[in-house]
């Protein structure tokens, strides 16, 4: 299975879509047992399964983002919140010159705070841009999935990011994670003193509950939650 969109300009002329579906991802350690492409990898399956389901253009994603918090870690890569706006304006308006003006975000890295804002500076006139899944989508799949962990204490390379990878592509799974659990389930200071300061081996969670049937079950119940974001721009 290929993570990147497999369509033509021809593909694209006759399925006539009104809106886009944008993967954003990272490239951050994620333990010792998935790559450092994990979230970028997760958006493009996430969005893999939503243009199977729904008219969108899948785009390529954006693999580099903001992953300040995990500082200097070996093949950690960021870029500043205020590159990753540029670009996804740049894309927008790209967009809109073809004539598609509707664009989700298709958000796997919870670091990318700045994604929220612009999906809000978007939208000032008018719904054109959306931020996919949201909180609420995240712990609805948690919970139709059977996870044991919720999403605070399962924050990086635990459960639910496993799971996923897990079931729709296990090869980029190493062994390890069935014993390398770690609880930092209190981390007041993420923001000032980074992960580091939290977790030696790069995990904060429980990949050891891991199953690709959980995994599956997630991205199910969030191609289903896909359909409310449709209904609020495709009009």
């Amino acid at each position: 299975m290929t993570l990147l969109p497999n369509i033509t300009t021809v593909d694209v002329q006759e399925q006539a879509p009104r809106v886009a579906v944008l993967p954003v991802g990272s490239y951050e350690q994620h333990g010792p047992y998935l790559p450092l492409i994990t979230d970028t990898a997760i958006a493009c399956i996430i969005a893999r399964e939503i243009a199977a389901a729904y008219p969108v253009l899948s785009l390529p994603p954006i693999s580099i983002a903001c992953s300040h918090e995990h500082g200097t870690w070996p093949g950690t890569v960021s870029i500043s919140a205020r590159t990753l706006h540029a670009v996804i304006a740049d894309i927008a308006s790209s967009l809109e010159a073809s004539g598609i003006r509707r664009l989700v975000l298709v958000n796997a890295h919870g670091g990318n705070y700045v994604l929220s804002n612009i999906v809000q500076e978007a939208n000032l006139t008018e719904p054109r841009m959306s931020l996919f899944p949201q909180s609420r989508e995240w712990s609805r799949a948690r919970e139709l999935a059977g996870l044991v962990s919720s999403a605070h204490d399962d924050m990086h390379a635990g459960e639910i990011e496993t799971s996923i990878l897990l079931h729709a592509e296990p090869s980029l799974v190493r062994p390890g994670y069935e014993t390398a659990d770690h609880d930092a389930s209190d981390r007041p200071f993420l923001l000032t003193l980074g992960m580091k300061a939290y977790t030696e081996s790069g995990v904060i969670g429980f990949p050891s509950q891991s199953a690709p049937t959980k995994g599956k079950a997630v991205l199910e119940s969030l191609v289903q939650d896909f359909a409310r974001h449709m209904e609020v721009l495709d009009k």
